[in-house]
């Protein structure tokens, strides 16, 4: 991409505290967006750009934004905070995660799985997805212009054991990014895009707890993953920018309701 391509552009990040999302917003911003980081909390979002490596100048075009994707009247006030300032150009939908009991484990089988929490876990990513798009998508529609990127996760194309909860709300995902992506663009014009990037295997704070032992050794299921996973390796945040970078940019004017797996092979080994 070449530099500041996103120049005078407004982009808005879910779960920008997050690992995942903290990268992505960094990149918009070194590609010239002015980037709204969403974050629940100031000391979240603060924590998390305290953790980069960036120039002062990206930096400066990166900008705290307080809400809450499970709040409607937190997430209307960022929205018209950003509307204030000329509206969102694109929106990447990175809050999500997983919640322990909302996945099966030896000594918690699927019928006694705690429906309160699989709830939880739809709400955080579905619901979530959903309501945070229809707060900063608004404007777009009005302006029949914008770019919207759901992160979704290979638990929703092929599906995984345990993660009950969370398999079922990344497939949602899935759908709907298809569902929007048709609806937009018949209802509000061609200006309007939605993709979704769906990650492999990444470190993150949500699943740590099913990828490594207390001593930082592997888990059996992490080992699983490795060898189902044609390199070898789990992926890196920065590896997920370059498909952010191509759905974002205006040369990816005729791309929408795709869904890109990011997952180092693991969507194409059958195992043999």
């Amino acid at each position: 991409m070449s530099q500041l391509v996103l120049k005078g552009k407004r982009a808005v990040v879910t779960g920008g505290s997050g690992v995942l999302g903290r990268a992505m917003a960094l990149a918009l911003a070194e590609d010239g967006a002015t980037v709204y980081l969403g974050a629940r909390s100031l000391a979240s979002a603060q924590k998390a750009l305290n953790t980069v490596e960036a120039s002062p100048e990206v930096l400066a075009r990166v900008r705290p934004l307080l809400f809450d994707v499970l709040d409607a009247a937190s997430l209307k006030e960022a929205a018209a905070l950003v509307e204030s300032e000329g509206g969102a150009d694109i929106l990447v939908n990175a809050a999500g995660g997983n919640r322990p009991a909302a996945s099966t484990t030896p000594e918690r089988d699927f019928f006694a799985l705690d429906l309160g929490a699989v709830e939880e876990v739809m709400q955080l990513n579905f619901h979530g997805t959903l309501w945070a798009t229809q707060a900063f998508g608004a404007g777009m529609a009005r302006r029949q212009q914008g770019c919207i990127i759901h992160i979704t996760s290979m638990a929703a194309v092929r599906p995984l054991t345990k993660v009950v909860g969370y398999s079922a709300a990344k497939a949602a995902v899935v759908n709907f990014t298809q569902w929007l992506a048709v609806h937009l663009a018949q209802t509000h014009g061609p200006g309007l895009r939605v993709n979704a990037i769906a990650p492999g295997f990444f470190l993150t704070e949500q699943n740590r707890y099913l990828m490594l032992q207390e001593d930082g050794s592997l888990t059996e299921r992490a080992q699983t993953i490795l060898a189902h996973t044609p390199q070898n390796r789990f992926g890196a945040p920065e590896d997920l920018l370059s498909t952010l970078r191509w759905l974002v940019h205006p040369h990816s004017r005729f791309v929408t309701g795709v869904v890109i797996p990011v997952d180092g092979g693991f969507s194409a080994f059958g195992g043999v």
